[in-house]
């Protein structure tokens, strides 16, 4: 996914929250120029839709900023929101035009239902929810979609086994779990010995 962000630049010597107040939202652009950073601020309306539909540390989007001039793609790398009110609070963006490569984080969604689930009773553990990943900003994957069919009671998936695309490369421990197929808790498994006997004994009965 590739969003587009106009932002202006903040004015010298403006307070945060006189900002807040008139419907701007802080925010700051790093990485574009070298260590230099630059104020800017992007409109409250703008910035909760951008806030709904990206996300942290994964997601490109083509800022622009007319005043400087600069456009290019960037990372939103940080949000802030107020603490019990909720609302976005402060933005950072990080510049990727000039990065080889990049380290982002990937969520991970499971398809398919596990045998141990389906015919098992178990019930999946999930290791990690998310990935770090290593690769070029424009190869950055929105998921990494992992089939959990084949997995049986007891079986686990780890992060070396995925089957990443190319060009992506897992940061981190090779061996931490990524899900796991549970057994079925004692409290089900006795209510299903349960339910067996008593059909077992109906079909007697009935014989």
């Amino acid at each position: 996914m590739e969003l587009t962000l106009e932002c202006q630049t903040r004015p010298a010597g403006s307070k945060a929250n006189a900002l807040r107040r008139a419907g701007l939202i802080p925010a700051v652009l790093y990485g574009h120029k070298g260590a230099e950073s630059v104020s800017l601020t992007v409109k409250a309306k703008t910035a909760e839709l951008l806030v709904r539909d990206a996300s942290v540390n994964n997601t490109l989007i083509q800022v622009n900023v007319p005043e400087i001039p600069w456009k290019g793609k960037a990372l939103l790398r940080e949000v802030h929101s107020h603490p019990w009110r909720g609302y976005v609070y402060h933005l950072s963006f990080f510049s990727v035009g000039s990065q080889e490569s990049l380290d982002v984080d990937v969520p991970i969604h499971l398809v398919g239902e596990a045998t141990g689930v389906k015919n098992g009773g178990g019930s999946i553990d999930h290791g990690l929810t998310e990935l770090q990943v290593r690769c070029a900003p424009d190869l950055i994957p929105e998921s990494i979609e992992i089939d959990v069919t084949g997995l049986d009671v007891g079986d686990s998936l780890h992060v070396h086994e995925l089957t990443l695309p190319n060009g992506v490369t897992a940061l981190g421990e090779p061996d931490r779990v990524v899900v796991t197929v549970l057994a079925p808790s004692s409290t089900v498994a006795a209510e299903a010995a349960e339910e067996e006997a008593a059909a077992a004994a109906a079909s007697t009965s009935g014989t």
